[in-house]
C-alpha cells in the first residue's frame, strides 16, 4: 500500500515512551490522540485555533463517532505521518478520514464524525461561516 497522494493535510509526529504499552508498541487508544492532534493542526493551517473559536463564537467541535481499523503496530521512536482528508463538510457536522503511516506502511485508518456544538448547552449549532468558508476541503 502506498501513501495517498490526495491526502488533504498531513502532520508528522514521533512516538514517545508514554505513547507505548509494556511491549513497546503504541497503545491502541493513542491513535485517537494522534488523529485529534492532526485535526487540530488541520484547522490551525486554515487560521482557526480551536480555543480562539470557542472564545470568539461560543462554538466548539466534539467527536460524535469514531471508527478505527488497526493494521500494523507503531513502535517507540517511529516517526508517523497522520493524514486528514475531509469526506463530508456540512453546516453543523463533518466527517473526516484519517490515516497513520510509518514510511510507506499504513498502520491505522478511520473515520471520525465531528459536530459543532454550543459550548454552554452542548446543543448542535452551525459551524461559524468564517470557519466553514475557510475549512480546507
Amino acid at each position: 500500500m502506498s501513501l495517498p497522494r490526495a491526502a488533504r493535510f498531513s502532520h508528522l509526529l514521533r512516538v514517545y515512551w508514554e505513547d507505548t504499552d509494556a511491549g513497546g508498541i503504541v497503545f491502541y487508544a493513542n491513535y485517537l490522540k494522534f488523529f485529534e492532534r492532526a485535526r487540530t493542526e488541520w484547522l490551525r493551517s486554515a487560521g482557526h485555533g480551536q480555543q480562539a473559536m470557542v472564545e470568539a463564537t461560543g462554538a466548539m467541535f466534539v467527536v460524535t463517532d469514531s471508527r478505527l481499523r488497526y493494521l500494523r503496530p507503531a513502535r517507540l521512536d517511529d516517526e508517523l505521518l497522520i493524514t486528514v482528508e475531509p469526506v463530508e463538510i456540512g453546516r453543523a457536522r463533518m466527517l473526516v478520514k484519517q490515516q497513520a503511516w510509518c514510511g510507506e506502511v499504513l498502520l491505522c485508518e478511520g473515520e471520525i464524525a465531528i459536530a459543532c456544538v454550543d459550548r454552554g448547552t452542548f446543543r448542535p449549532r452551525r459551524i461559524p461561516n468564517d470557519i466553514l468558508d475557510k475549512l480546507p476541503a
